[in-house]
């Protein structure tokens, strides 16, 4: 820069930033870490928080798996984790080295007690060399199939209590039970061995910054709350798209299916947070009571009336971004004749005072033309056309986009005069978090587990808050069960769903956003 002009080039938006609080020196044993999860997001995630020194001195992994590893050889395998699927690569050797030196291994299998006999063992000795302090978070990265046996084994060897004066803390992956009677079964023997307060049921989606904005830009900002109501909004549309197939989820995605993949929890927590009231404090209890009362107020959809309310899918072969895609059917571990969903469009109805009235769409899918998931807030059209006499015959409503992924951000389409034209065009005004604060958003996972270990559970879910879920999706299962899809695969790959989904929003004179 040339003499008299400022050279400092420091972002307005961050002055005045100060970091995060650091969580007390604590042990994370991950179950399942010899598997996909551990590799592609919970190591380099904390890493990541080493990195921006946000972790605590003497914090610890312990890795529990079957594989026939040592330390030095787990140690090895996450360093080639980190490099291959963190959001900062390549590794920085020095720092690398100080983190690895909390890593280990501890092999067993997980119905084996022995094994837990050796690993409560084996964390009294880290607590005593590491100064950990008994604090333990036990993160469940496993088959859920595994969770029970996993639970009591912790239980019966007191390992769901401190050893000390410090805590200890469970995080269960979803999906959490796959109905409303497997969710309950599963809260009862979770709760049999810890209290609620150490439960952490993770939606990694809530850790995105995107999300988290949402209840910052609703109750921060006062323009927003008096528009935010049945008054002057026409309909939302929540959108989790996705370009890829299930590659090697197969065989769990074909007992699972896009319902209990995403709706049951991505796509319901974005509602929720979309239409809660304001809660009366920003913490766990009083945000996740608001988000409850949400679900409760749900109209439910009767097994009877599925296929009125909801439109599935199954992709078959065809291109994405000129990328050949095989069919559904044809997956690995997918049976050939499978009539499992790979999309799902459905219309809910949130029956309180403030949205008495508007539909809620949503919608997800597997191998649509992109990857995009956003929230879509359509206000009304204006009562009258002005300029009716005028070349101008139509204006587009004002939507107000908040995209979750990729490009996070939030965008308000609103409608301007063309200069030297009597026209009418819709324009838009963009903020994106990249370009305005000038780095890159944490990956979600590395906020889950910082406040996991902080003891806020304001982003994991409350059981009372799954059970309302699956309490409204269930029906809609139990609907589909008795008439199975006919017309499987009933869209291609690269396709934006079934052509059944355009007309189900359709008949409603409405069409879906365009990605």
């Amino acid at each position: 820069m040339s003499d008299g002009v400022a050279t400092s080039l420091e972002n307005p938006l961050r002055a005045g930033l100060r970091l995060w609080r650091t969580p007390e020196p604590c042990i994370m044993v991950i179950f399942g870490a010899s598997g996909d999860l551990t590799s592609r997001k919970l190591v380099p995630a904390l890493y990541n928080l080493a990195r921006e020194r946000r972790l605590p001195g003497g914090f610890s992994v312990v890795g529990f798996a079957r594989r026939d590893w040592d330390d030095a050889a787990f140690r090895q395998i996450l360093l080639e984790a980190v490099n291959a699927n963190s959001r900062t690569r390549p590794v920085e050797q020095a720092l690398w080295a100080s983190f690895a030196e909390g890593i280990f291994y501890h092999r067993a299998s997980f119905d084996d007690p022995a094994g837990y006999a050796r690993l409560a063992e084996r964390l009294a000795a880290i607590d005593a060399a590491r100064d950990t302090g008994g604090n333990r978070v036990f993160y469940l990265a496993t088959p859920p199939e595994a969770y029970p046996e996993i639970i009591a084994r912790l239980g019966d060897h007191g390992l769901n209590r401190s050893p000390g004066d410090g805590w200890t803390r469970i995080i269960i992956e979803k999906p959490f039970g796959r109905d409303l009677e497997s969710a309950r079964d599963l809260n009862r023997q979770v709760l049999a061995v810890f209290d609620e307060r150490q439960v952490y049921r993770i939606d990694h989606y809530l850790g995105k910054e995107t999300v988290q904005n949402l209840l910052v830009f609703r109750f921060a900002n006062g323009i927003f709350e008096p528009i935010w109501n049945r008054r002057y909004v026409d309909h939302v549309q929540i959108t989790v798209a996705e370009s890829l197939g299930v590659e090697d989820r197969g065989g769990y995605y074909d007992r699972a299916g896009a319902l209990r993949d995403m709706i049951q929890n991505h796509l319901t927590q974005l509602l929720t947070l979309t239409a809660m009231e304001p809660p009366v404090a920003y913490d766990a209890d009083a945000v996740r009571d608001e988000k409850v009362k949400v679900l409760r107020a749900i109209r439910p959809i009767a097994p009877a009336e599925a296929e009125r309310f909801t439109v599935r899918g199954q992709y078959g072969p065809g291109s994405v971004s000129g990328r050949l895609m095989r069919g559904y059917r044809e997956e690995r571990g997918v049976a050939p004749d499978s009539q499992t969903e790979t999309y799902v469009a459905l219309k809910l109805f949130v029956e309180n005072w403030r949205w008495a009235g508007v539909p809620f769409y949503l919608r997800s899918g597997k191998a649509l033309p992109r990857r995009v998931s956003e929230i879509a807030i359509q206000f009304r059209s204006v009562p009258t056309l002005l300029f009716a006499d005028t070349p101008v015959n139509e204006i587009e409503p004002n939507v107000l986009a908040i995209r979750i992924q990729p490009d996070e951000g939030i965008t308000l389409k609103f409608s301007s005069k063309v200069p030297g034209q009597a026209q009418i065009r819709p324009v838009t005004m963009d903020f994106r978090y990249g370009t305005s604060f000038g780095v890159a958003s944490p990956e979600a996972y590395e906020r889950l587990l910082l406040d996991c270990m902080l003891g806020d559970s304001t982003l994991f879910t409350r059981r009372d808050e799954v059970e309302a879920s699956w309490a409204l999706l269930t029906p809609i299962l139990e609907g589909w069960a008795a008439g199975p899809p006919q017309n499987f695969p009933n869209y291609e790959a690269g396709a934006w769903g079934p052509a059944a989904a355009d007309a189900f929003i359709a008949r409603d004179g409405r069409a879906w956003r365009r990605l």
